[in-house]
C-alpha cells in the first residue's frame, strides 16, 4: 500500500510541540526537598525532611542513646 502524498504542513504547529516537550521533561524530573541538615536531596520516605544518610545517623544516635540510658538504670 502506498501512502497518499499530501501537503507537508504539520497538523500541530512546531511551537506547541516544543512547549509540550518541555512540559513533559519537567514532569519527569521528581522534585524533592533538600535535607535540613546537609542540603542534599531528601529520601522519598522521609517525613522529617532528611536525606538517607542523615536519617540513618539519626536512627543510630537514637538507638545508641537508648542503650546508654538503659545501662545507667
Amino acid at each position: 500500500m502506498k501512502r497518499k502524498t499530501g501537503s507537508n504542513d504539520p497538523v500541530v504547529p512546531k511551537a506547541i510541540l516544543e512547549q509540550a516537550r518541555k512540559a513533559v521533561e519537567s514532569d519527569r524530573i521528581p522534585r524533592r526537598a533538600a535535607c535540613v541538615v546537609c542540603g542534599s536531596e531528601c529520601a522519598p520516605n522521609s517525613t522529617e525532611q532528611l536525606c538517607w544518610v542523615c536519617r540513618r545517623l539519626k536512627i543510630s544516635a537514637w538507638r545508641e542513646s537508648d542503650t546508654q540510658a538503659s545501662a545507667q538504670e
